[in-house]
This record gives structure tokens, C-alpha cells and sequence, in this order.
């Protein structure tokens, strides 16, 4: 089998594969008020090309797959494309990032066809303040998605915030009691500027360091680094003793995490995207439809991965920042 390794010697294994550009939520970090999803239905990949591209990806070492959106689960039969990616042999673990809103439903079904765990965004446990950052979402459905995914048999669970000053940030030590109440995971993410809504909440950025000072005073000796190998991921973890439960930081604006990344992108209308702060991509959807051969396929993927840059910049130059809205990235 060959193996994808970029200019910095990093092997790429895991792709996330966005479903869809479309969200029942609207963030304010994810994009803007007025911004609507009007991709056409014949320039997303079907799901056909989608598990094409990913058995070629899985025969360059890819073993890693994450189905993300937008939010995946607006996608009809999704459930269809979770089992095709479900039998390819080499794809390993094939996770889940959602807003949970749809999941409740559909957990049992997910974890049967090969979804074996899930990261659920969730920004507030108070149903008002939740409304007001998802402009609209709804609370209950999200802990009933989570109680779903929980009860399917899908683990690990991880539940991720984006902590935003002066909007969220007052619910640190909430949202940890909470994780451990149902023994799952939680990770507090920094926010990033990527696309103009990120850049505005740049204005209300919680540093690493002040969430890692909550969570140490919340939870004073209860914590036991996690090593990076065993993550395989950004988040810095901790084990929180006499639990079962984790805690973690993502922190893309006060650190860099790039020196081990071995991660892409592939968006729902078919681009490959290297590097989740910048622009570069290239078309495989078009590369698809041309009826080009497998084998130029993959050399094309390749030469790709060579242009996967060191690390991103997410500072205040503007000039280092992706200007797509995050929602049509995947995150």
C-alpha cells in the first residue's frame, strides 16, 4: 500500500469528508448572518463519488474517515453512505462531528452501519443562551441527540464549546460537570478566524491559557495528562481521575498544533482542501467526472499533498486567514 506523506515528512491518515455545506444551525463563529448555502445539488459529490474517492484515498493509507458538514445529518440517506464507507476494510474508524439536532433518531442506526463515535458541538447548556448563539437551535434535541448517542454504544463521546468571552465563558465548569454526569468527553476550543464571522469573534477570544486555569481550579489534583500519541489529534488531554471522563484544549490561535497534523479536507462539492487556515485545494470532484483513471487519480492526490504548507498562521495578519465560511469547510 502506498502512503501519503507530505514535504514535512507528516503521513497523512485521516480525511474529513464535509457531506454537506447546508446547517439547521448558524453559528456566529461558523458563518455570517446574512450568508445562505446555495450549492446546487448537481455540484455536491453523490455518494457514490464521495466512497469512490475515499477507496482511493483508504489505497494511499488513509484510515481515518469523519463524516462533517455543514451538518451531516441534513443529508438524505445518510445512512446509505455510512455503511458503503462502512465496508471499505481499511477504513478503521469512521467517526461523526454533528450539532446533535437530528441525532436522537438516527444514533442506533448510525452506530449499526459503522459511525463508532461522535464529536457534538454544544455552546451552552442554557436553552436561551444556546438559542441566541445558534441563532435558533434548540437545547433539548442536542442533549437528546447526546442521551442517543450515548445509549447506541458509540465511544469515545466528545463534546465540544467554543468558548467565547463574555458570551459562553461563565459555563466552563458547567459544561465539565456535565461531561462527567454521562461519562463522556469534553474538549473547550479557541475560536478561530477563519472566514469574516471568525474574524469578528476574535473580539470575544478565550485564551487556552485562561480555560486551562478554570478547569485546573475546578478540578484541583484531578487531572493526568493525556500523551499526544494516544490523541492522534490538536486537543492537549487530561484524564480527570475517579471518572470517566476526559477534558482538552484546542487551541489554534495560542499554539500551534501543525508539527504532527496528519489531516485533509474533502468538501462537499468535491475540493481538497490541505490545511484547514489557508486556500490551496484542488478539484477531485472534476477529476471524477472527467472519467479520469484511478491511477491518475491517485498520482494527482499526491503531487497535492506536497503543497500541504508547514503550519497555519491564525494571528492577526489578515493576509494568513481562509475567507471561506467555516460551514462550508467542515471544520
Amino acid at each position: 500500500m502506498q502512503q501519503l506523506t507530505d514535504s514535512f515528512n507528516r503521513q497523512i491518515t485521516y480525511l474529513r469528508v464535509s457531506v454537506t455545506d447546508h446547517c439547521n444551525y448558524r453559528c456566529h463563529y461558523c458563518r455570517d448572518e446574512d450568508h445562505i448555502s446555495s450549492t446546487a445539488r448537481a455540484d455536491l459529490l453523490s455518494y457514490e463519488e464521495m466512497t469512490k474517492i475515499v477507496q482511493l484515498f483508504s489505497q494511499l493509507g488513509i484510515t481515518k474517515v469523519r463524516l462533517t458538514g455543514g451538518e451531516p445529518l441534513l443529508r438524505k440517506d445518510i445512512l446509505s453512505l455510512a455503511t458503503q464507507l462502512g465496508n471499505i476494510p481499511t477504513i478503521t474508524d469512521l467517526p461523526l462531528s454533528t450539532n446533535a439536532h437530528l441525532l436522537a433518531p438516527l444514533a442506533q442506526q448510525l452506530k449499526q452501519a459503522g459511525i463508532n463515535r461522535a464529536n457534538i458541538s454544544i455552546d451552552s447548556l442554557k436553552p436561551e443562551k444556546f438559542a441566541q448563539i445558534t441563532r435558533g437551535g434548540q437545547l433539548s434535541n442536542v442533549i437528546q441527540g447526546i442521551d442517543a448517542a450515548i445509549a447506541s454504544g458509540m465511544s469515545p463521546i466528545k463534546l465540544n464549546m467554543v468558548v467565547m468571552r463574555n458570551v459562553n465563558d461563565d459555563e466552563i465548569e458547567a459544561m465539565i460537570d456535565f461531561a462527567i454526569s454521562r461519562n463522556i468527553d469534553i474538549r473547550f476550543i479557541e475560536t478561530m478566524p477563519i472566514g469574516s464571522a471568525g474574524v469578528d469573534t476574535i473580539d470575544h477570544h478565550y485564551s487556552e491559557a485562561d480555560i486551562l486555569n478554570r478547569i485546573r481550579a475546578h478540578l484541583p489534583n484531578q487531572l493526568s495528562p493525556i500523551k499526544a500519541k494516544q490523541t492522534s489529534g490538536p486537543a492537549k488531554s487530561y484524564l480527570i481521575t475517579n471518572t470517566h471522563s476526559s477534558v482538552g484544549t484546542i487551541s489554534a490561535v495560542s499554539n500551534n498544533f501543525c508539527a504532527d497534523c496528519n489531516r485533509i479536507r474533502l468538501t462537499a462539492k468535491g475540493q481538497l482542501i490541505l490545511c484547514l487556515g489557508q486556500e490551496n485545494s484542488i478539484s477531485l470532484r472534476d477529476a471524477i467526472r472527467s472519467n479520469m483513471n484511478d491511477n491518475a487519480i491517485k498520482i494527482m492526490i499526491i503531487n497535492a499533498i506536497t503543497h500541504k504548507p508547514k503550519q497555519h498562521e491564525f494571528n492577526t495578519n489578515m493576509g494568513n486567514i481562509n475567507h471561506v465560511q467555516m460551514v462550508e469547510i467542515g471544520g
